[in-house]
């Protein structure tokens, strides 16, 4: 993580990371004001603060109340040598509680992250640089060694070679990589979260059998979606954006919708239309691009090459983003090396729905055929050392397709995990799957799996599907586990050179009869594609793009962030159009118009149910603000102190409403329950006095919200590069 200072007056530092800001000072016969604690005091204080934590997280796991539980820690220092010292932590424990969670206690404080690190001894480097805001690479593995080649499967360079090439690529931008987390539980399993250390809203994760191998995925799915624009998915460009030359790619096209809201004809093609439009309800209004908002320009499109025929069709920006999610994207060190891993990815994701929709059941890989794979095995035998039953299935469907099936059973939860993972080497395809079931989980997070299910409505339905491409956590059938298997186990193999392995692949989308929309991104100065697959390779469902659609944030975008300069008659128009809408209450606002608030503050956790009520009490509407109170008391997840904060704005309300009842009554004792300066802000708030509470005034050019302008100042970055290529 990368943790920037700023040097404020005298002796005070202000240190900058994530969404946080932490102030030290030094104390005054230091030469301090004694403003702040310390830098060392934090250091200290970090240690017990990490104990602590993992003790609340064992006593939540187990419904165990910490309210009894006392821990301190003390620093003592070796008098001959101070930078030696023991750190003595202490915990209390109530009489009553069982030996069993004694134990428990002391093992979670043995986990504590701070002291792992000090107990290892990290290493300190300090050196001179000509931009702290560049050096790609050094954050990532300072150890790599420039000497050595390793190559893997489908891979056409070394893995040194490729991380030095994309880190390169990264460096160019301006993009400084850091690496949030390693984890390697067991053998030859390996995943890593990297992202910008400038944007960390910008961010991935990589998996392999090696260090370098789980480095190379993670770099290649950064730059696979920095080329896809993945990472602005749905988020607000701005204006300047919005009206530059170009928004997404320089060879985009802006049609006109055409009379009565048509598409333009000049999108799309025939096969597309009848997949998207069956019914003729989809306009031109639908497509109009979430990321400018710009209606008058337009619906931005960009152009795919359709592979039957070599013919340009053009994608609207945003069915793209609203359907395909990430799927269909991928890089590679050269263009048939990323087709296949693309490829590779859309069966995965599509053989694996139909299994799981269809409850189908598949045969187990036979012990002699997995003995092939000795780095495998002993991944899997590690894995069930730690009492997790492991089943390994052959996914491809009697030899159709290249997917295997790794699954985890959880006997202490109850809980199932099934992992696909596709590629024409039936090793690469089960080394996949196995790695992508422990990327960047713990056996902790290993408890929190749902359980099967006989209800076939469960499995089928469509957010399962979803829950299962985001992070494979969707529910699956009992039936999945039964011992009579609906194939034959097929010992596959469809490997051979990158551009062999990719005419194969699209040859079983031809024999499907499914038509392939291709583009290529090499901007960047490595090959990533995106591969559309329509009635297929979609993560959402088709009528998302009128019911669901991304766009509607058009409807809210403006006046939500000018909500402190409407007029009454516009703030009751915003509220009708809330009402009218029928969308989630418990909808984050950010996720609606687009725009990322520091998750810290009001507007990174309001929803929709508080955006009402805010607008109930500026408009005066205490019986309908009281009801949405009641609604976001009970089935919101609140912090301590909103929560007490509606708790005050509900005990106001109802003096306020009952003729018999005057606050006046009532307003020392509120002070003694909610605090005072609460107390006054509520009643303030209430009358309508004190407007939008905890909302601090921004615009359309996103003044104060500094988490979203660094997001896009990353995609500037982005485009200017795509500018320069395309206006050498």
């Amino acid at each position: 993580m990368e943790i920037k200072v700023n040097f404020l007056d005298n002796l005070r530092l202000e240190a900058l990371f994530d969404d946080f800001k932490v102030i030290t000072d030094q104390p005054i016969r230091y030469k301090g004001d004694g403003s702040a604690p310390s830098p060392f005091d934090y250091f200290l204080a970090s240690s017990a603060l990490c104990a602590a934590y993992f003790v609340r997280v064992y006593c939540n796991a187990r419904d165990i109340p910490t309210d009894n539980i006392r821990l301190s820690q003390n620093n003592i220092v070796d008098p001959e040598n101070r930078y030696n010292q023991i750190f003595q932590i202490q915990v209390e424990l109530p009489d009553d509680m069982a030996e069993k969670d004694r134990a428990g206690i002391l093992r979670s404080i043995d986990r504590c992250t701070v002291k792992k690190v000090v107990q290892t001894g990290p290493e300190f480097k300090v050196e001179v640089v000509e931009n702290i805001d560049e050096d790609a690479q050094a954050l990532l593995m300072a150890d790599i060694d420039a000497t050595e080649r390793t190559f893997i499967q489908g891979k056409d360079l070394p893995l040194e070679q490729t991380i030095r090439n994309m880190t390169g690529i990264l460096q160019q931008l301006g993009m400084k990589i850091e690496v949030t987390s390693w984890r390697n539980l067991v053998p030859n399993v390996w995943s890593l979260n990297i992202r910008d250390a400038a944007s960390p809203l910008c961010f991935t994760n990589g998996k392999g059998p090696s260090r370098e191998s789980a480095l190379c995925s993670a770099l290649g799915e950064f730059i696979e979606r920095l080329n896809c624009n993945f990472f602005y998915n749905d988020q607000y460009f701005g204006e300047h954006i919005a009206n530059s030359e170009f928004v997404h790619y320089p060879n985009e096209r802006w049609f006109k919708p055409g009379p009565d809201d048509a598409i333009p004809v000049e999108i799309l093609d025939a096969h597309c239309l009848a997949i998207y439009n069956p019914d003729g309800e989809l306009r031109g209004s639908h497509l109009i691009d979430t990321n400018s908002g710009n209606r008058e320009r337009g619906i931005c499109c960009i152009p795919y090459v359709r592979q039957s025929d070599g013919a340009t069709v053009y994608f609207p920006s945003n069915l793209i983003e609203n359907l395909f999610l990430s799927n269909g994207m991928s890089s590679g060190n050269n263009v048939a090396e990323a087709e296949v891993q693309c490829l590779s990815e859309i069966f995965e994701r599509a053989v694996k729905k139909q299994i799981i929709e269809q409850e189908l059941v598949l045969p187990d890989v036979p012990q002699d055929v997995l003995n092939q794979y000795p780095g495998i095995v002993a991944g899997i035998e590690a894995l069930q050392a730690q009492g997790f039953p492991v089943l390994v299935k052959d996914a491809s469907l009697g030899g159709r397709f290249p997917v295997m099936c790794v699954t985890l059973m959880n006997p202490k939860t109850g809980g199932v995990f099934a992992s696909f993972g596709a590629h024409p080497s039936l090793e690469v395809a089960l080394e996949r799957s196995l790695t992508e079931l422990l990327q960047g989980r713990s056996f902790e997070g290993l408890n929190d799996v749902p359980q099967p299910t006989f209800n076939s409505l469960a499995v089928s339905e469509p957010e399962n599907f979803v829950e299962h491409f985001i992070d494979s956590t969707g529910v699956i059938s009992w039936r999945f586990f039964s011992a009579k298997a609906d194939f034959e186990f097929c010992e596959w193999d469809y490997s051979g050179t990158n551009e062999a392995e990719a005419t194969m692949l699209f040859g079983i989308l031809r024999k499907l009869g499914k038509e392939v929309y291709v583009a290529h991104f090499d901007v960047l100065g490595t090959s990533a594609c995106r591969i559309l697959v329509p009635d297929y390779s979609e993560v959402y469902l088709v009528e998302d793009l009128i019911w669901d659609n991304t766009n509607k944030a058009l409807d809210y975008r403006e006046d939500i962030l000018h909500i402190h300069d409407l007029d009454d008659q516009a703030l009751t128009a915003l509220l009708e159009r809330l009402e009218d809408s029928q969308l989630d209450n418990y909808t984050d606002i950010r996720t609606l118009i687009g725009v990322e608030f520091d998750e810290n503050t009001v507007w990174g956790q309001l929803t929709i149910l508080e955006l009402k009520i805010m607008l109930c009490l500026a408009l005066g509407n205490p019986e309908e603000a009281l009801d949405l109170v009641q609604a976001f008391l009970q089935y919101n997840d609140n912090t301590v102190e909103r929560n007490l904060f509606y708790q005050a704005v509900q005990a106001v309300l109802e003096v306020k409403l009952d003729d018999a009842l005057e606050l006046a009554d009532f307003k020392v004792n509120f002070g003694r329950m909610f605090g005072k300066q609460t107390t006054d802000e509520v009643i303030r708030y209430v009358h309508g006095e004190l407007r939008f509470h905890g909302l601090f005034k921004t615009n359309m050019q996103l003044e104060g919200i500094d988490k979203h302008l660094r997001l896009i100042e990353s995609y500037q970055k982005l485009r200017q590069a795509r500018a320069e290529a395309h206006n050498p």
